[in-house]
């Protein structure tokens, strides 16, 4: 049970943690938590495990968060902002990578910390060049989407603001379909054989339309606290 426990704990600090910077740092604190989730999620994919029934990585509850903050901005300011927040995302990501790659030349004093950095970045670089890779993709492609399902709805509806959770879920689940077939063949083709990849395609999709699901009622909530911050721009689509 402690997997499940560290699951559920880790989904409460993901998204807190996302209302809590956008509440004390605005768009800048979402920018940031993205940076963020995006670089420690590529850690900790390195790791598998089995909770709830199901075979899957690490890594997946913040690497979902992406995807939401992605939204949040494309609903609060538009779609310039949710691509100027996965162009920043790219870039310190690559930034990681080169750090983390130079960090295995060092020659440590302490030889068994040493090994343990080889054992954790050393298999980084083929990891986080694929998740740039599929996140450029399934990031702008989620943007895009987000768009396109809100123009459908406004000529639906005839209403800007209606429907929100339709562009969240519609937006997210099939970027997360594209990104999840991608970064696992991508990443871990040749690491673990043909079944448990398509255990940890089934599983991670699984994982993403749960996690898209619980999200709403938080981008729900960060719409509200925009529109009471006052930044919430209605000319944004």
């Amino acid at each position: 049970m402690i997997n499940e426990i560290l699951l559920c704990l880790s989904l409460l600090m993901t998204y807190g943690g996302v209302i809590v910077s956008y509440t004390l740092f605005g768009r800048r604190g979402l920018l940031v938590f993205g940076v963020f989730a995006t670089i420690v999620a590529n850690i900790e994919v390195s790791l598998l495990i089995d909770a709830f029934g199901v075979t899957q990585t690490l890594g997946n509850v913040l690497f979902a968060s992406t995807f939401l903050i992605t939204d949040a901005l494309s609903e609060i300011k538009g779609k310039d902002e949710a691509k100027k927040a996965v162009g920043i995302t790219l870039f310190f990501s690559a930034l990681f990578l080169m750090f983390s790659q130079l960090w295995l030349h060092y020659l440590p004093i302490d030889h068994q910390a040493g090994e343990s950095f080889q054992k954790v970045f050393a298999q980084t670089p083929r990891i986080i060049i694929a998740s740039l890779l599929v996140f450029a993709i399934a990031s702008y492609l989620d943007v895009w989407l987000y768009h396109w399902w809100w123009k459908w709805s406004i000529r639906l509806c005839g209403e800007r603001e209606r429907w929100l959770w339709l562009r969240n879920n519609g937006s997210t689940l099939i970027s997360q379909f594209v990104n999840t077939i991608l970064f696992t063949i991508c990443a871990f083709w040749g690491v673990y054989p043909l079944d448990v990849l398509i255990q940890i395609i089934l599983s991670s999709y699984l994982i993403f339309v749960c996690l898209a699901i619980l999200d709403t009622p938080v981008l729900y909530l960060l719409v509200c606290l925009a529109k009471r911050k006052n930044d919430y721009d209605l000319r944004k689509i």
